[in-house]
């Protein structure tokens, strides 16, 4: 029978001659995906296990945009103690639990932001083919304000194509063309490419005429512009010309009897202001030469 001080050594045997196992580095990333809207702060969640002490733990945070997937860009970096940022990104994205979490804030988000991000850790002198972790982005926003034009001819018989874009807006916005009159009536949209679209119009009318609008609208939020169509006849274009010219004549014959009324004006003034002057130096003439009465005394 074996006593206390036998078990203990016995039991230090054990644990001092049983193999250890080697914990190596592991990542893991809590969600595979993420959705959050433009203008919002999400976090993007990456854990480790590492048995090593963390004085030489690097962590790198890079994105491989949804513009350019070939191009991945370095997010956010701690190497050391030092945290090194995107200068692009500088004051959005940061660490949120270093050294012992590498979870990164990123705040204000953008469209450009969606994209897959990748989280690496190293912590020497353990390696691990997992310490890679990899995350969906997605980034929703409304649509931006839409911008409405139209080309072709507005007389009646000719064509007229009502064109509408949008140069931002996740989902993709649908867009979607209406006449406003007393019955409001929706018309079919010919998509270009994804953000733009057009309306096209044969044969005008006065039916025509009136307010159009084009709406673009995704589960965020909708926004419109508006086209005011005015549709006008030769008879009417001619009219106007007409019109037009006779009022250009109207003032061109004003201001011509305002000229010769101002000539009159003047050359009148001139010409009472020399007969003025002329029986002025007559009155003169006749007090200067006018003989004088002189007084004669007589003794």
């Amino acid at each position: 029978m074996m006593g206390p001080s036998g078990s203990w050594i016995l039991w230090t045997l054990c644990v001092c001659l049983t193999p250890r196992q080697n914990v190596a580095l592991r990542v893991n990333m809590r969600d595979s995906s993420l959705e959050v809207v433009q203008g919002d702060s999400v976090v993007l969640p990456c854990s480790f296990f590492t048995s090593s002490p963390l004085s030489r733990l690097n962590i790198v945070w890079t994105l491989a945009p949804v513009s350019s997937p070939d191009s991945p860009m370095q997010v956010i970096v701690y190497d050391h103690g030092q945290v090194i940022e995107e200068p692009s990104l500088i004051g959005r994205v940061s660490f949120a639990g270093i050294p012992w979490s590498a979870d990164v804030i990123l705040n204000d988000t953008r469209v450009s932001d969606a994209g897959v991000y990748h989280c690496m850790v190293n912590n020497p002198p353990e390696t691990s083919d997992t310490s890679v972790g990899e995350l969906q982005l997605s980034v929703t926003a409304p649509p931006s304000l839409p911008v409405c034009e139209w080309f072709g001819d507005v007389s009646v018989g000719g064509s007229v194509s009502l064109s509408c874009s949008v140069s931002e807006g996740v989902p993709t916005p649908e867009l979607h063309w209406d006449h406003l009159e007393e019955e409001e009536v929706s018309l079919p949209v010919h998509m270009e490419d994804d953000l733009s679209g057009s309306v096209q119009i044969f044969n005008v009318s006065a039916q025509t005429s009136g307010l159009y609008r084009c709406s673009a609208s995704n589960l965020l939020g909708s926004q419109s512009c508006y086209v005011n169509l005015s549709v006008y006849s030769a008879s009417q274009s001619s009219s106007g010309v007409l019109e037009a010219v006779t009022l250009t004549l109207s003032m061109v014959l004003l201001m011509l009897a305002l000229v010769l009324l101002l000539r009159w004006l003047h050359r009148t003034g001139h010409d009472g202001k020399g007969k003025e002057e002329e029986e002025e130096e007559e009155r003169y003439n006749e007090i200067q030469y006018t003989p004088t009465v002189v007084k004669r005394s007589f003794v």
